[in-house]
């Protein structure tokens, strides 16, 4: 391999690679923003308290019963097997034409939503019990202490473990190609498969592979500093008075 032979090689397919990276990256953001907003709702469901008796209790039984079977079911199964399942199942069964980008959304959104309800209901858990008692002696419920004193500790404790299912999203996106969605993977196949030269093409596609990762990681590490704020600050408003020793000496 040289030099010259991969860069004519990209030059010479630059609007493949490029449609395939942009695929690739319009399918993993919309699935992992959909599957995080869906593991946010699981998580709290899943951590609603059962109460002893009543009709609520069973109902929430069956709810979490309903919720972790569909977790377990798609954090146990290949992605590439519930795409071939969900794609050309659904078309067979029920003898329907699904839209690839569409039914390639929905596949990485649910599995993706079943890790992060995990990753969520982990996050709630690590809270201290102290704040949720003290939300509810401030008379508020279970979704009111979700919103205003729990989730916005946990979306930032979540942060990385959001950014990794999100790389991970960008690259299992390549399995898609099972069911013919046009994503890098697929060009880059297409592209070996017509130029007859397998080594120039996925050396270009680990490249940009590592380059949309590389971004993402790093975009999402900036965004932790913000959220952490400066580490050196000054308190606002209720600050105590220094007093120096000079200044009592001085006042005696």
């Amino acid at each position: 391999m040289s030099f010259q032979l991969v860069q004519k090689m990209f030059v010479d397919n630059w609007p493949m690679f490029l449609r395939g990276a942009y695929m690739t990256l319009l399918i993993s953001i919309t699935s992992t923003i959909i599957g995080t907003i869906l593991g946010l709702v699981i998580g709290i469901i899943r951590t609603i308290p059962i109460p002893e008796k009543g009709g609520k209790r069973v109902f929430l039984n069956i709810v979490n019963s309903i919720l972790g079977i569909y977790i377990e079911f798609f954090r146990g199964t290949p992605m590439m097997v519930q795409s071939m399942v969900i794609y050309y199942g659904i078309a067979g069964a029920f003898g329907i034409q699904v839209n690839r980008i569409a039914a390639a959304i929905f596949i990485v959104s649910i599995n993706t939503g079943a890790y992060m309800a995990e990753i969520v209901r982990g996050g709630i858990v690590s809270i201290d019990p102290g704040q949720f008692e003290a939300a509810h002696a401030l008379g508020m419920n279970h979704v009111q202490t979700m919103v205003n004193v729990v989730l916005p500790q946990v979306i930032r404790n979540i942060l990385p473990a959001t950014g990794n299912e999100f790389v991970v999203n960008i690259k299992d996106t390549s399995v898609l190609n099972v069911i013919g969605v046009t994503e890098l993977f697929f060009q880059t196949k297409s592209i070996a498969g017509s130029s007859f030269k397998f080594f120039e093409p996925y050396f270009i596609t680990c490249i940009i592979y590592f380059v949309m990762t590389f971004t993402v990681t790093r975009i999402l590490r900036s965004i932790e500093k913000r959220l952490d704020g400066p580490k050196d600050y000054n308190i606002i408003g209720n600050q105590m008075q220094v007093v120096r020793p000079e200044d009592m000496m001085g006042n005696k």
